[in-house]
């Protein structure tokens, strides 16, 4: 639903043909209610989509012609399904040696190989959940992070396989996996124990690094983050808000000593932002060089000051037909934002296309419709 789509989508923006084979009718994330409900437009935007029954015989025999004349090939199925349909990267290799096959599983090779695996599922086993929540209440975080590394992943992996290739002209197999994108992510965490001999707590409840990390609450009750890591933003958030006195106590002077002192400092700092309301402080936080950030939500970024003005968000049909705007990769090349639009194909729209540029007939074509193998315009 979302691992796979991902590859794909990350590689349409970068300028490849993309070209997602959905079953007849159309996939099924396409209708997805409540939390699922933008999966489809965000990761499916600028692909090419062909509708066909890879179970029955012609229409896998028109996935194998398709997949012969492609460089990358992503699949994001169980271990073993697409291997009984006969489209595994071993059978699929003779006709197109320069495949690259890029699977996206929920583990690679080893004992969990073969479980059913859920971005939430590996949240959860590889300590994510334990590190989010607060004690005993595991929390997974709030958006498909794994789902989605995972598919970055997948991509770093294309890539070089793609580079191997221009060096040795063949194609090869390559794999990403959702526990181990998530083990990736904690192995911060596993390396603090190791440094330091102690687990690392969850977040809600860990040892800051520095006195003053966290959410404060202004006048108008709106919540802002401030980050005062080091012994100069200290200065400078002393100077920005006169802060004299604080500037000058020796308990404050350097950061292990307000982490020390914290007990006094934080109810000062509470007590400051109280008297701000949000407008005021962000004004004089804007011209400060201070790490802050006003605590939002997702639905604010559509009015996002700096998306709408550097062209960070990009305008995408959904599936109703309506438009919304969506957000691009977020890197440069060549100091632009890449982007191959916000086009959001209807389902089968390009199989007639496609197919006939993979050399179908059209009264191939049509025989394929009447027999319910392919669906399009």
């Amino acid at each position: 639903m979302v691992m796979g789509p991902v590859v794909g989508a990350i590689l349409a923006e970068l300028g490849a043909e993309v070209i997602r084979v959905e079953p007849i009718g159309g996939d099924a994330t396409r209708t997805l209610q409540g939390s699922g409900a933008g999966y489809f437009p965000m990761y499916n935007r600028n692909k090419r989509s062909v509708c066909l029954d890879v179970k029955h015989p012609d229409g896998l025999s028109l996935a194998r012609r398709l997949i012969a004349t492609a460089d990358v090939f992503v699949e994001n199925f169980r271990p073993g399904a697409l291997e009984r349909l006969g489209l595994g990267y071993e059978s699929l290799r003779p006709a197109n040696p320069r495949l690259i096959y890029c699977s996206e599983k929920g583990f690679l090779a080893g004992p969990y190989e073969n479980r059913t695996a859920l971005d939430e599922v590996v949240q959860m086993m590889a300590g994510l959940a334990y590190m989010t929540g607060p004690p005993g209440q595991p929390l997974r975080v709030g958006a498909s992070v794994i789902d989605v590394a995972g598919g970055m992943f997948g991509v770093i992996a294309i890539f070089a396989a793609l580079q191997e290739r221009h060096r040795s002209g063949r194609g090869q197999k390559v794999t990403s996996a959702l526990f181990e994108s998530a083990v990736y992510l904690v192995g911060q965490h596993m390396a603090q124990k190791a440094v330091t001999g102690q687990p690392a707590p969850p977040m809600p409840v860990r040892e800051s690094a520095w006195a003053i990390y966290e959410v404060f609450t202004t006048k108008d009750d709106a919540q802002i983050f401030l980050g005062i890591v080091s012994d100069g933003l200290w200065q400078k958030f002393c100077a920005a808000f006169g802060l004299d006195t604080l500037a000058r106590d020796a308990r404050y002077r350097t950061n292990a000593q307000r982490v020390q002192a914290r007990a006094d400092l934080i109810p000062e700092i509470r007590k400051l932002v109280r008297a701000f309301t949000k407008a005021d402080l962000l004004s004089r936080l804007e011209l400060s060089g201070l790490p802050f950030a006003p605590v939002g939500k997702p639905e604010d970024l559509f009015e996002d000051a700096h998306l709408l003005a550097s062209g960070g968000l990009i305008t995408t049909s959904l599936p109703d037909g309506c438009e919304t705007k969506l957000p691009l990769l977020p890197i440069e090349l060549d100091n632009r934002r890449p982007t191959a639009g916000g086009r959001l194909a209807r389902p089968g729209e390009d199989t007639r296309a496609v197919l006939s540029a993979i050399g179908v007939s059209l009264d191939e074509i049509e025989a394929l419709v009447g027999n319910r193998v392919i669906a399009g315009r």
